[in-house]
């Protein structure tokens, strides 16, 4: 089995790939198997989330590409700005990881959500495609996970 310890800084041949649904990407210790059907052990740091497009290594140089996978997700679109705009702001107040783009937003299917966007007026559908959510403002700025902030809400 190959143990792959690190992510990559740098781009450069890949040995293999990985197609991970977001559920995996967001572990830092699993079992899988590559394309090639080479059996593999993911051995990161705690709290490393995998993007589509990282690369990982093991201890002798062995590079394996990280590709998201399709996967059912729930897209709600809107041509009204305003109201994809509250759709986002609900499903960030239940600290829902959302995928961004223009015109819609992505999140794991629940039917309780899509009901709630939906009497919010906002279409929502299930579509085949990768999920790649925000990383969010303090992972982005290098602050680690959710424990270096305070929510007012939270008490204390």
């Amino acid at each position: 089995m190959l143990e792959l310890i690190e992510r990559l800084a740098e781009d450069g041949p890949v040995s293999d790939t990985l197609v991970l649904p977001f559920d995996t990407r967001q572990k830092s210790r699993f079992r899988s198997v590559s394309t090639s059907g080479v059996e593999l052990a993911v051995l990161l740091p705690r709290g490393t989330i995998l993007r589509g497009g990282d690369r990982l290594t093991s201890a002798d140089g062995v590079v394996v590409a990280v590709h998201a996978a399709r996967e059912a997700v729930a897209e709600a679109r809107s041509e009204d700005p305003q109201a994809l705009l509250r759709a986002a702001y609900h499903l960030g107040n239940r600290h829902i990881r959302l995928q961004i783009e223009p015109g819609r937003l992505r999140f794991q299917s629940d039917h309780v959500l899509e009901d709630m966007l939906r009497s919010l007026g906002v279409v929502v559908t299930t579509v085949q495609a990768p999920f790649e959510p925000e990383a969010g403002a303090y992972a982005q700025a290098g602050h680690g996970g959710h424990g270096g902030h305070h929510h007012p809400h939270e008490g204390g």
